[in-house]
């Protein structure tokens, strides 16, 4: 074994996720309920070994609910520590962009995947969703409205990468 194989293989690794922020014409959030979770959850899901982020945004969301769409504007990325049985990730959220009636009208779920899904003000979506997940779903809202990319660990901004500081 080469050197830098050796080297390599010693490194750490972390799961990367990759979500897209959907909204309708109203401004309400595209949420999806998992047969196997019990919170609500965005289109997207896990990287898999040699996607980039994006391509796994833009697979999921075809994946799950059957629409073909390129993600846009990167709203935030998200350090989320190892919790319990879960190892620590690195989770990427993609505006979607907003849906309008015809494309609403496309979804098809996928029912290993999706039970169903609705459209939530953000505050319903604070109760839907894992604190975690809200938080940077709230931050890409923010981020998505300044035209900005927000960067999170564990759902908040580091006061280093707070405004002003």
């Amino acid at each position: 074994m080469s050197e830098q194989i050796h080297f390599t293989a010693k490194l750490p690794t972390k799961r990367v996720a990759a979500d897209c922020l959907f909204i309708d014409r109203a401004g309400r959030l595209l949420v999806l309920e998992a047969p196997y979770k019990s919170t609500w959850d965005l289109p997207g899901g896990m990287v898999e070994k040699d996607e980039s982020p994006r391509l796994a945004a833009r697979r999921e969301v075809y994946e799950e609910i059957g629409l073909s769409v390129e993600p846009g504007a990167l709203l935030a990325v998200d350090w989320v520590p190892q919790t319990g049985d879960f190892t620590e990730i690195v989770a990427f959220l993609f505006d979607g962009g907003v849906l309008a009636p015809g494309d609403i009208e496309r979804i098809v779920i996928q029912p290993a995947e999706v039970s169903s899904f609705r459209f939530v003000t953000l505050a319903e979506a604070e109760r839907l969703l894992d604190a975690e997940q809200f938080a940077r779903v709230a931050a890409g809202f923010a981020a998505r409205e300044l035209a900005q990319t927000a960067y999170l660990e564990a759902g908040r901004a580091p006061r280093s990468a707070q405004p002003g500081r």
